[in-house]
């Protein structure tokens, strides 16, 4: 069955597998202490400069709560946004596991502005309050879209000035790298960003992800001082460290290769991400170029198409026929009781044929 669903769906990328098989030989030692994880502290300097290190952890919930964890006090509180991952997809772990209170802002399409720091800031120094510590943004958004090099600056530079941190959740970094057509550093370490979960999962890897840590204030108190700790107390710390940091390996390059570029000497992420990008956008544009979304059509695209997913509305019984070939999910209920939101996903073994396939699909169900 063709999976439109989420880019979670999407098999093991053969370089990451390959780069799985070429850690297994031999035995290494745990816990991080491996030359796979070597490379990739090495290669995370070049990605994203000298200050960072880089942390593989076993999944992106948890990626997150390390995160924040790290740059966060007991009494602290997160600002977000109100469709963040963080608050309406992790079942609470970084209130339940981390002890943090979310503060949480409505945005348009996911995205937020400076605005959601001031929201919070008048809490600081209330004894009642939980005060605002660290400001949490999704690059790229639960809904799809894509925070610019300029306003991620003007957000971070508004949370430094009131005393608070910047955590990135980039599950999907690099699908909003490649519609920037910009580096990952350009959008985490040059905007100010102190802290960030590197999605690995969505892009092409098997299971794992990563905390990176871009600020530490004297090498012992900064974010990178508590990752370790943290990493084990909350079981994100995996054994056999080598396999998760070998698919990181893949995705990124290894050491002294090009940290960007274009065809098949750019780096596994960005080709990876450039193609997931392609096929939303051909999916976006195959519905228009078959008459599906104009003003008089019953399929009604609701969100910006900015990285690898498209939102749309149409009729409950249509896409109820469509789903009987392709898996996808509700998002939202729609326009009215007969109408729904639907999320359609790409990733980076969406082929042209399963998009033109499907656009026929939701035209024979209309």
């Amino acid at each position: 069955m063709l999976q439109l669903a989420s880019d979670n769906y999407a098999p093991v990328h053969p370089e990451v597998m390959a780069a799985v098989v070429a850690a297994n030989d031999g035995a290494a030692v745990s816990y991080g202490d491996d030359p796979v994880s070597a490379r990739l502290q090495v290669r995370a300097a070049e990605v994203f400069g000298d200050r960072a290190r880089i942390f593989p952890v076993l999944n992106g919930t948890g990626a997150n709560v390390v995160s924040l964890m790290a740059v966060t006090p007991r009494w602290g509180g997160v600002v977000a946004s109100d469709v963040a991952h963080v608050h309406t997809d992790e079942n609470g772990a970084p209130e339940r596991v981390g002890g943090l209170k979310l503060l949480t802002v409505p945005g348009t399409h996911g995205r937020i502005g400076p605005d959601a720091v001031d929201r919070w800031a008048g809490d600081l120094g209330d004894v009642h309050r939980a005060q605002p510590a660290v400001l949490s943004l999704t690059q790229v958004t639960e809904l799809g879209t894509v925070y610019s090099v300029a306003d991620l600056k003007l957000l971070a530079d508004a949370a430094h000035a009131a005393g608070l941190r910047v955590h990135m959740d980039g599950s999907r970094l690099a699908n909003a790298a490649a519609t920037l057509g910009v580096g990952l550093r350009e959008i985490t370490t040059d905007v100010g960003v102190d802290i960030l979960s590197l999605g690995a999962a969505k892009n092409g890897g098997m299971l794992g992800e990563a905390v990176v840590a871009l600020s530490d204030d004297d090498g012992a108190t900064g974010p990178a001082a508590a990752v370790p700790y943290l990493r084990k107390a909350t079981m994100q710390l995996a054994s056999k460290t080598r396999f998760v940091s070998a698919q990181l390996l893949a995705l990124l390059g290894e050491p002294g290769t090009p940290t960007s570029g274009a065809g098949p000497e750019a780096p596994l992420w960005l080709r990876n991400a450039e193609h997931s990008n392609a096929m939303a956008a051909r999916l976006r544009a195959g519905l228009g170029s078959a008459g599906l979304t104009s003003a008089e059509s019953a399929v009604r695209v609701t969100r910006p198409t900015e990285a690898n997913v498209v939102f749309a509305t149409l009729p409950r019984a249509a896409a109820d026929r469509v789903r009987a070939d392709v898996r996808f999910y509700d998002w939202a209920p729609g326009e009215t009781a007969d109408r729904v939101e639907v999320r359609w996903m790409c990733a980076w073994d969406t082929t042209e044929a399963d998009v033109d396939g499907f656009v026929a699909r939701v035209a024979a169900s209309l």
